[in-house]
């Protein structure tokens, strides 16, 4: 099978589209024939030698989410045949024509959707639904304020805040990205192409001095500190990316007095068990939203796995508004 492949660390140029060999579906497990797969942060951070593939994914084959076809199945495998359309999440290997999952953590793709569309949702809205409902315990009326809100999982979170009744006020450094969001249902916004120093006012008035319940923050470093002046009594931080960096200072007095819960999310290193919850979720509350069109999927661009470098340029470059998808066609 093709797979786009990490030769050694470093940029872009470094990933290769190698003939490697096929993997073949354990007992339980079905082989899909990947169709597309979109790119995430932790691809660029694994491609730099930042984010190893947690035990038993590929450590050379990036890529955590899949829309394709079953094309085989263990000899215990039961809830799927030949030809289903699937989408979910793996630990790596997704950047590749075949990819092997357990039965349990897979999805079907509602018919309405392309495969790009079907690629373009796993990692983006279960992050957000984990994140925002799960452990954020997000209620109606919530104030949600998103980070990075034009990227696939703010855009997901915007939704997932409209569809489950909050309230969504988002950030980027860029005016133009929060037209996107504010299309799929962002109340307001604000760019902050300095820094976040005119967050806490922003959110004050957004929120009628209430400030936000729900922190989705994909940015981290010194967005921490601003969120937790932004937040409300009570409020919950989910700390789920640090593009900004590792590094973050905050007033403890504030948590303090705020009684706040400041939790970091990552979904890659999950246990089996853990995945197989997560999918039944997926299957669930997101899957059905999809289908009847109150979840959306948002495409920033496409590529074909031979142009996989030229996707990473760019994901890296912070220009995007939605997700990168790379296209496997049949050959």
């Amino acid at each position: 099978m093709l797979a786009a492949v990490i030769s050694r660390f470093g940029p872009p140029d470094v990933l290769e589209i190698r003939e490697v060999p096929t993997p073949a579906p354990g007992p339980d497990e079905v082989l899909v024939r990947v169709h597309a797969s979109s790119l995430n942060r932790a691809d660029l951070a694994q491609r730099l030698g930042r984010y190893p593939a947690p035990p038993g994914w590929p450590a050379d084959i990036p890529g955590l989410e899949f829309a394709g076809q079953v094309a085989a199945t263990g000899s215990d495998a039961r809830r799927w045949h030949a030809g289903d359309r699937v989408f979910g999440l793996v630990g790596g290997g997704a950047h590749a024509e075949y990819v092997v999952v357990h039965e349990a953590t897979i999805a079907r793709i509602p018919d309405t959707l392309t495969w790009h569309e079907a690629a373009a949702i796993p990692e983006a809205f279960l992050t957000a639904y984990d994140a925002m409902i799960t452990q954020g315990a997000m209620r109606a009326g919530d104030r949600v304020l998103v980070h990075a809100v034009a990227s696939g999982v703010g855009l997901a979170a915007v939704q997932v805040a409209r569809a489950w009744g909050g309230r969504a006020f988002g950030t980027s450094r860029r005016a133009d990205k929060l037209t996107v969001a504010r299309s799929l249902g962002m109340e307001d916004g604000i760019a902050l192409p300095d820094g976040p120093a005119p967050l806490v006012a922003a959110v004050k008035a957004w929120s009628e001095n209430h400030g936000a319940d729900v922190v989705v923050d994909l940015v981290g470093g010194s967005y921490v500190g601003a969120s937790v002046d932004a937040a409300a009594y009570r409020a919950r931080l989910l700390l789920i990316g640090a593009v900004g960096g590792s590094d973050a200072r905050f007033d403890v007095r504030q948590a303090l007095f705020k009684r706040l819960t400041i939790q970091g999310t990552v979904m890659r290193s999950r246990s089996l068990a853990e995945r197989i919850a997560v999918a039944e979720v997926f299957a669930s509350e997101i899957v059905p939203r999809v289908a009847n069109g109150s979840l959306i999927p948002t495409i920033d661009e496409v590529y074909p796995i031979a142009r996989i470098a030229e996707a990473h340029a760019r994901l890296e470059s912070n220009d995007t508004a939605g997700k990168l998808v790379i296209e496997l066609p049949p050959r």
